[in-house]
């Protein structure tokens, strides 16, 4: 067991550095989206492709809803082992890969690229390591700006990472007011990093398990906050759409196995609340962002563009998931068998 500040862990430090990248990111990037958007919207790519392992992969669960929801083009994870195990070609011509990473050096996802290129893709990276392979192996790179990132558990990197498929999206569709709203995101975020989401610390500091609810643009917010639990707070955690989780997995729900429910004002939003409600009348312990559900432990939230809302969810969440580590004695800088890059195969 620690004892400790939670102010004084690097997770806390270099999550709370996340507005200042997402302003740099913003600045620099602001040329390079928009020939990006010009140039995607002459390709027309038939499909889109994401690939990411961890905290990049949530993001580019993001970037799926973004994309589909935005620009109504089919968007699929690829599964890496595809490329680096099986080593079978796969139809990518007129099609856009985009691969999502921190230090652009795992080995399995280099071998998707690669592989992605062969196979007639345009690919395009976001990585924070500029200099890394991944970001010299991609047709176009956009630089995340999120700076070193020493902590193992990924805050201000996947924060950035959010940013720029946001960015990406809004100048690919000419979507004027996301462009607008993405000027204040910054702004946003430093209010965020200050809401008080400590208190639901000691709602989830008993737990065992847990699961994270979201639905829509909100989905790969509720991964990152779940495997964030597994990694720093030792807190067996699942995440789950608001309607899959309908499907079976809500019966293990009970007074000693809570929920963490987020959900951004958007059409997502009823059908969450709907199933937080639910819970609540089981008598499950819900802790919930979002929502306005009598009997739940309410996180302050801000108002926002509903696509931006969930990075907001995501920075106050890494402020409760530091908080919620070091109450259970843990260290969030240094969890147990992880290291900053996982080199799979």
């Amino acid at each position: 067991m620690i004892e400790r500040d939670p102010a004084a862990t690097r997770m806390y430090r270099e999550a709370g550095e996340a507005a200042d990248a997402v302003r740099a990111q913003l600045g620099r990037n602001a040329g390079l989206m928009r020939d990006l958007g010009v140039s995607l919207r002459g390709m027309a790519p038939r499909a889109v492709v994401t690939c990411a392992r961890g905290s990049s992969d949530h993001a580019a669960t993001y970037g799926k809803y973004l994309i589909e929801t935005r620009l109504g083009l089919l968007t699929a994870s690829a599964a890496p082992s595809v490329a680096s195990v099986y080593h079978a070609p796969q139809d990518l011509r007129d099609c856009l890969f985009i691969a999502i990473s921190q230090s652009g050096a795992s080995p399995d996802l280099l071998a998707a690229v690669e592989a992605a290129r062969r196979d007639g893709a345009r690919v395009l990276a976001l990585v924070n390591e500029e200099g890394s392979a991944l970001a010299r192996a991609a047709d176009e790179c956009v630089p995340l700006c999120a700076g070193p990132e020493e902590s193992v558990a990924a805050t201000k990197s996947y924060i950035a990472s959010l940013a720029a498929l946001a960015h990406l999206v809004a100048a690919w569709v000419g979507d004027a007011p996301l462009l607008d709203a993405l000027r204040y995101l910054p702004m946003h975020l430093e209010t965020a990093w200050h809401l008080p989401w400590e208190s639901g610390a000691e709602a989830l500091r008993e737990a065992s398990h847990l699961f994270v609810i979201a639905r829509g643009v909100g989905l790969g917010i509720a991964q990152e906050a779940a495997l964030k639990c597994k990694e720093t707070c030792g807190l067996h955690a699942e995440s789950f759409s608001a309607a899959e989780v309908r499907h079976g997995p809500q019966a293990l729900l009970r007074p000693d196995f809570p929920a963490l429910v987020l959900a951004q004002d958007d059409e997502a939003r009823e059908g969450v609340e709907a199933v937080a409600r639910e819970l609540v009348a089981r008598g499950v312990q819900v802790v919930g962002a979002g929502i306005d559900v009598p009997g739940a432990t309410r996180l302050p939230t801000l108002p926002a563009h509903p696509v931006l809302q969930p990075v907001l969810l995501a920075q106050a969440f890494y402020r409760l998931a530091n908080a919620l580590a070091v109450a259970r004695g843990l260290d969030p800088d240094n969890p147990p068998h992880l290291h900053k890059v996982t080199r799979t195969l």
